[in-house]
């Protein structure tokens, strides 16, 4: 008799997690690995939000704080939500986790009943659907594939709903296709929405600032009447490379909000207070830096899509946001490496490129897009150039 659960069976280990922790072994033993699986910033914190962190360190803010996150930290991220989009949220609409992943997988846990489905557009992050079986709820799957731009169409979106549908879940920029959705595109679907009062939709915005020739919109500056269906979630990671500080947050109606922190109130409590602290000033103070990490994200951005357009059997779309490229590698199936070994998938793929070439991705299957990869242009210009070339002679030596 096994002591685990039955709904465990249906939730798989993070694809990005393991083939990290894969290229991480490999380096341990010697082997040269350039690592483009992780999302995660390699700037470092800035030092305003560090200074932050040993301020409340030494002003003994090092107790709990409320299960919803520090009041002062909640204001902040009032005054964030105003200033960058007009929305007017009271601090009781607001709680902070450990990371957006927690405050998604808070909202879910506290929502989610058996019959309840959610959608989720694919490609999607790998957490998605896993949180939701985790939840107890069914993931409805709504394909948006590059025809599209990796983008949920209207009439997509309204073939998925039934009556047991609770959520949509929207994230833009996207991970892992970049894909950003504009404010007619938002319109659109907030049209079909609206013909569905029983569908909340979670709005992960957490690369918000990372858009590219394109401005970032909200699903409530062009649906504001959807104002109490909305729970926006982001955080402080991906903006202010803090990924190890572990902020989250999410803000919308008081009803889920206070669920969500009774969720939180018997797991983790909250997250670290030094941590909080910290996020006032990642969202309060200097937001120069924030430009700054766009501006190399672009170029880096520029100089990843350049390379894989050279890699014959990869075809590379210029994402708009966040910091990845999805290129297919449908090009390459079937073709054969030096050792006769067949490519007959994108694992078969990435996996070729770790263990021969030394380039860590994540096969497209991961996010639920067979025949793609995502690779993380995280890392540096020198990395991206050497990881891109070793790509190229890849491919090429693919017979």
């Amino acid at each position: 008799m096994t002591i685990l659960s039955h709904r465990l069976q249906f939730v798989r280990p993070s694809e990005t997690k393991a083939m990290t922790a894969r290229a991480a072994a490999l380096r341990s033993s010697g082997v040269n690995v350039i690592v483009l699986s992780q999302g995660e910033p390699d700037f470092p914190t800035p030092a305003a939000i560090c200074e932050a962190g040993v301020r409340a360190i030494g002003e003994g803010r090092t107790r709990y704080t409320a299960v919803a996150g520090a009041a002062q930290l909640r204001e902040a991220i009032c005054a964030k939500l105003n200033r960058d989009y007009g929305l007017d949220y009271g601090i009781d609409q607001i709680t902070v986790g450990c990371g957006a992943k927690q405050v998604i997988f808070n909202a879910l846990y506290a929502s989610l009943d058996a019959s309840d489905e959610v959608i989720v557009p694919t490609p999607c992050w790998v957490s998605y659907p896993d949180m939701v079986a985790l939840a107890g709820g069914t993931a409805v799957l709504a394909p948006s594939g590059p025809e599209n731009g990796f983008k949920l169409r209207p009439e997509s979106l309204a073939a998925a709903i039934t009556k047991r549908t609770k959520w949509l879940i929207l994230n833009s920029p996207s991970n892992p296709t970049g894909a950003v959705y504009t404010a007619d595109e938002l319109a659109a679907l907030a049209e079909v929405l609206r013909h569905h009062p029983q569908v909340h939709i979670l709005s992960d915005d957490i690369y918000e600032k990372l858009v590219y020739d394109i401005a970032f919109a909200s699903i409530l500056s062009v649906a504001p009447d959807l104002f109490e269906r909305v729970l926006i979630v982001n955080g402080v990671s991906k903006a202010n490379a803090m990924t190890g500080w572990r902020v989250g947050y999410a803000a919308g109606p008081t009803q889920i909000i206070k669920a969500m922190n009774t969720i939180q109130g018997q797991t983790s409590s909250h997250t670290s207070s030094i941590s909080q602290y910290a996020a006032i000033e990642a969202l309060g103070g200097d937001q120069r830096h924030v430009s700054d990490f766009a501006a190399e994200f672009q170029k880096r951005r520029d100089l990843v899509v350049g390379l894989l357009g050279r890699a014959p059997g990869l075809s590379c779309p210029v994402p708009d946001g966040a910091f990845y490229a999805f290129p297919s590698c449908a090009g390459l199936i079937g073709k054969r490496t030096s050792q006769g070994k067949p490519i007959t998938s994108d694992v078969d793929f990435t996996d070729y490129l770790l263990d021969q070439f030394g380039v860590a991705t994540v096969p497209g299957s991961a996010f639920l897009a067979p025949s793609f990869l995502r690779i993380s242009y995280a890392s540096s210009q020198i990395e991206l150039d050497l990881a891109c070339k070793r790509i190229i002679y890849a491919c090429e030596a693919l017979t």
